[in-house]
């Protein structure tokens, strides 16, 4: 009897580690569940010498396996599939950020820059007084 249920046990887990195989293809998901509920319903059969109400319950037992495989592997692309959009948006600010920088190079690299000072008087804003000062205008040509 020991060897009998070491034996079904070994073909069940055989059975789910197949269909763990293919787990994450939607289009053997029904084949997943007939296949492990088929396996769970003749370990059922078999350890309770054939027992209806053991083999549906082994049954049952099957295609919650499998449904919590499948349940499993979409999990599992969902998270890969949001690290993946997340990486994709830092992306694409890393690039922005250097397409700026290269901007920025292209526009400090002006052949003829002029620099015109601009006297600016005493004033009064907001209640807060400016002293008279000295500003540099920048002008590219």
């Amino acid at each position: 009897m020991k060897t009998k249920f070491i034996i079904n046990t070994s073909k069940l887990l055989l059975v789910t580690l197949f269909t763990g195989l293919f787990a994450g293809c939607a289009a053997t998901r029904p084949i997943g569940d007939v296949a492990l509920g088929a396996g769970g319903a003749y370990l059922g059969h078999e350890l309770s010498n054939g027992d209806p109400l053991i083999t549906a319950v082994g049954a049952a037992g099957g295609v919650i396996v499998s449904e919590g495989l499948h349940y499993a592997a979409k999990k599992q692309a969902e998270k890969a599939y949001a690290t993946g959009y997340d990486k994709g948006k830092s992306d694409a600010v890393k690039q922005q950020y250097w397409l700026y920088v290269s901007m920025q190079r292209q526009r400090n690299q002006v052949a003829n820059v002029r620099l015109y000072p601009v006297q600016l008087p005493e004033q009064r804003i907001d209640g807060v007084t400016f002293q008279p000062s000295t500003k540099l205008l920048r002008i590219e040509e």
